[in-house]
């Protein structure tokens, strides 16, 4: 956790110089494609999902060396040939579990998340799964088990082929030549996030597009077919938090409905989007039909607003950097620090990405993250102790809480009314 940890403070500074970096970039070209609060909410996502991996929430984080401990009949040196052939094995694998988690119903769980964003842009490339406990990816590595592919191997390869596919997230890249034959590109994934028929399921590849030439499952990007973003069932919410939930609650709610006892038990792996005939005609959902018309998901926003959520995504980061850079130190404290301090971050992105909806409920999530945030301070007498380094941190830092507390009443009030009307407005346009 803690190596994890300090890689992820290094990487997350980069990840979101380059986001802003895309957005300026569009803004002085006229094309801009990150929308404020479209971005909060990936990167707000980011966070969740890293410090899910840094907790050890995922069960799969320990099950490659207890393989390889158990089952290795040889053993492989760490040779650059070997670091090179178990990248092309993980992006083999990652092909085939991006398959699957498009066309099983419980498994698209694991991954709507990912194109839940209605634009195409880096930020929402952060957009990963918290709701994933047990990575099937990793039961794929069993034969580099057998083969006894040390596991500093997987540790190293795996997260570059993941960091791997962060660039080609963007509609400012157009084709690239000779490199469409070979690796995922802008084009080719913009494609993979696209609603439109012609592309549904394709380009599922992670870093080489042949995968899918080879399996059938590739799309050229088509100059006259514009690709449109997001999911056929629009989450319609900033909270990634309630987004990594979504389908998995549809699954339940239809499971317990349908009277077919087959439905109950087999609609989770079914093709995804099954729903059983009977719930499906009782309780219809809203889902795209027309993807060339329909109206993006946002909400009413001013400067004052954005501002203040800008400060709020700030300092979020601040909390989770000093979580990543203290993981050990955190611990060595009390073992359970990390799992409350984890805690209060997902309280924070929840509270924070519910202000940006207008939901009823924003101010009461944030009195119980300023709650817990004063509580923690004054069980410790410390934050987490960080106050070694600085001596004023909990008055700081108390002082907080109880500003954000106000301020975000403030805003909620008047949110909430203003969404009201805005709502009003679209639902009889004749009242404006």
């Amino acid at each position: 956790m803690d190596t994890y940890g300090k890689i992820l403070l290094f990487a997350m500074p980069a990840f979101l110089l380059l986001v802003l970096f895309e957005k300026w970039y569009g803004w002085r070209k006229g094309f801009d494609t990150v929308r404020n609060l479209d971005m909060i909410s990936s990167l707000s996502s980011g966070v969740t999902n890293v410090t899910k991996d840094v907790l050890g929430l995922a069960f799969a984080i320990g099950i490659y060396p207890f393989m390889l401990k158990h089952l290795a009949l040889t053993h492989i040196e760490n040779t650059v040939i070997v670091y090179i052939i178990t990248f092309i094995i993980i992006d083999f694998n990652g092909y085939w579990v991006h398959r699957w988690s498009h066309k099983v119903n419980l498994f698209w769980n694991l991954h709507v998340i990912h194109h839940s964003s209605e634009e195409f842009n880096l930020a929402c490339a952060l957009r990963q799964s918290i709701s994933s406990f047990f990575n099937f990816f990793t039961v794929l590595l069993l034969p580099a088990a057998i083969l006894g592919v040390p596991a500093e191997v997987i540790a190293v390869v795996g997260p570059i082929q993941l960091f791997a596919q962060f660039w080609y997230h963007t509609r400012h890249i157009n084709k690239m030549g000779f490199l469409e034959k070979i690796l995922v590109t802008p084009s080719h994934h913009r494609v993979h996030h696209a609603v439109n028929p012609e592309y549904m399921d394709k380009n599922l590849s992670q870093v080489f597009i042949v995968w899918d030439k080879l399996f059938g499952t590739f799309v050229a990007e088509k100059p006259d077919v514009p690709p449109v973003y997001g999911i056929t069932r629009p989450a319609r919410t900033w909270n990634p938090i309630k987004i990594n939930f979504q389908h998995l609650w549809l699954m339940i709610k239809d499971a317990w409905r349908t009277k077919s006892i087959k439905d109950k038990f087999s609609l989770w792996f079914r093709r995804t989007g099954y729903r059983p005939a009977d719930v499906a005609e009782k309780y219809p959902i809203d889902k795209i039909e027309d993807v060339y018309h329909f109206e993006k998901y946002d909400t009413p926003t001013n400067t004052f607003f954005n501002t203040w959520t800008w400060f709020q995504l700030v300092m979020l980061l601040l909390f989770i950097s000093y979580l990543f850079g203290n993981i050990a130190f955190i611990n060595s404290l009390n073992p359970y620090y990390i799992y409350w301090y984890g805690g209060f971050v997902f309280v924070t992105v929840y509270a924070l990405t519910d202000l940006m909806d207008g939901s009823r409920y924003s101010f009461f999530w944030e009195l119980i993250r300023c709650g817990l945030g004063l509580w923690l301070l004054y069980n410790q007498q410390d934050w987490f102790g960080s106050s070694q380094w600085w001596s004023s941190v909990v008055y700081l830092l108390s002082a907080y809480f109880v500003f954000s507390a106000i301020v975000t009443a403030f805003i909620a009030f008047n949110r909430s009314k203003e969404i009201k009307l805005q709502t009003a407005i679209n639902t009889n346009p004749s009242t404006s």
